[in-house]
């Protein structure tokens, strides 16, 4: 697994999260003042990238939390075979089966190269070129 640590603080919508060991993208942050003998609180909501679960945590702002690397690669489409496509990556020349996604069922054709993330051991097809 590829990943970093960083505080909490540092975080800023739209970046990547690990919550419950799913790679999850910041959807809201909000972050509450210091009391009179607390830590600032920052409260933190994300949608899974892989499973679109919503997570949400509430931490100390200056708490570590775990971010994935997330690898962004290329792929050519080299056969449609129902609900999933076979993919031959462009560099490694690595051939895999990812499901295509509801939003591209109509784009994807046989030769056409697709952008695909690779994260915590998990693949998904992002969009087409």
């Amino acid at each position: 697994m590829s990943k970093k640590v960083v505080e909490v603080k540092t975080l800023k919508v739209g970046k990547y999260v690990i919550l419950d060991g799913e790679a999850s993208k910041v959807t809201s942050l909000s972050t509450s003042s210091p009391g009179k003998h607390g830590a600032a609180k920052a409260r933190l909501e994300a949608v899974g990238i892989f499973d679109n679960q919503k997570r949400s945590i509430v931490k100390p702002v200056d708490t570590k939390i775990d971010i994935p690397i997330i690898d962004k690669r290329v792929g050519q489409v080299l056969a449609l075979m129902g609900s999933e496509v076979q993919l031959m990556d462009m560099e490694s020349y690595e051939t895999f089966e990812l499901p295509i996604p509801d939003d591209l069922k109509d784009k994807i054709v046989e030769g056409v190269e697709v952008d695909y993330i690779l994260a915590l051991g998990n693949k998904k097809i992002m969009r087409t070129k």
